[in-house]
């Protein structure tokens, strides 16, 4: 569905791209990960034909998207991050405009921007300006308008943030649909439980390369994780942390008061782990086996935290 050879993009001199090779299947359901500037959003920005790559090529159902941007227009449907909605329409007038401008007759674009109210649960608010709707209903209606033609790829890059819990998890239902009638969605997030819930492979991108790609089982046998050693500490100092980062910074992922041992031999690896924290002055609230987790797997992959 989705093939990507070589694409590499910079602005000055910083390199947003570092030559992505990446190719996803007709009705995947695919989270890109990466830290803050890792090149996520220019990538995804690349694909809906907003920017033109410096090097490679994408090709989407057979299409390029370079020579023939105009197709490709009409097989994706994009959710940004920063919301492409009017605050003085209702939520209706805002899906007939996109509806409109996507070239679909008055009449079917009436039909489908109510199918699409209706499914994201906001239909008895179809009247109301959209200024007058809460964080959550405005990123429901957003990804409304990037389904309002009936793509075959859904782009959405962030979309769950600043959403409250509800309207997360109706959000979630709705792509679990699209996802059921096959529809490719490409989905860029910082909350790790969205990506093990929802998606079917990950792939994990960092200073502009992925550098994993593949199901959660998959990457965590690329890591080399197996169990987690999970260390809470009582109020550590930051001189006490330093002490806990040279003492481990070879085998262990230190984040804020915790600290992640993988082993594969938990029996062994626990006693020593606990006897040399003592040593060090450090007090242990409590410890915790763990399954690794995506988050560990990509803090892992990346050696930095998603937000960094």
């Amino acid at each position: 569905m989705i093939e990507i050879k070589g694409l590499k993009k910079s602005f000055g001199k910083t390199e947003a791209i570092r030559g992505v090779d990446l190719a996803i299947s007709k009705g995947e359901f695919f989270g890109l990960l990466g830290p803050n500037g890792a090149g996520k959003t220019t990538t995804i920005n690349i694909l809906s034909t907003l920017l033109k790559p410096d090097a490679g090529t994408i090709t989407i159902d057979g299409h390029d998207v370079q020579r023939d941007a105009a197709k490709c227009k009409q097989l994706i449907g994009v959710a940004p991050q920063e919301l492409a909605l009017y605050s003085e329409l209702t939520a209706y007038e805002n899906l007939m405009f996109w509806g409109r401008l996507y070239g679909i007759p008055h009449e079917e674009a009436a039909t489908r921007s109510l199918e699409m109210l209706q499914l994201f649960e906001l239909d008895n608010r179809r009247n109301s300006l959209l200024k007058t709707f809460s964080g959550g209903m405005k990123r429901r209606v957003n990804i409304a308008a990037a389904m309002i033609h009936r793509p075959q790829i859904l782009l959405m890059d962030e979309p769950t943030v600043g959403v409250d819990p509800q309207s997360r998890h109706q959000i979630y239902q709705v792509l679990a649909q699209f996802a059921s009638e096959g529809i490719t969605i490409i989905y860029t997030t910082h909350y790790m439980d969205e990506v093990e819930k929802l998606c079917s492979r990950i792939g994990i991108i960092d200073h502009g390369e992925i550098i994993a790609c593949g199901t959660l089982a998959e990457l965590r046998a690329f890591s080399g994780d197996s169990q987690l050693i999970v260390v809470t500490f009582e109020n550590i100092l930051p001189d006490q942390l330093e002490m806990l980062r040279k003492e481990f910074s070879e085998s262990v992922i230190i984040a804020d008061d915790k600290l992640s041992y993988k082993t594969g031999n938990v029996a062994a690896d626990l006693p020593p782990l606990i006897s040399r924290s003592a040593d060090l002055g450090l007090v242990i609230r409590h410890v915790t086996i763990e399954h690794t987790t995506l988050e560990t797997i990509f803090l892992s992959l990346t050696g930095r935290k998603l937000r960094e």
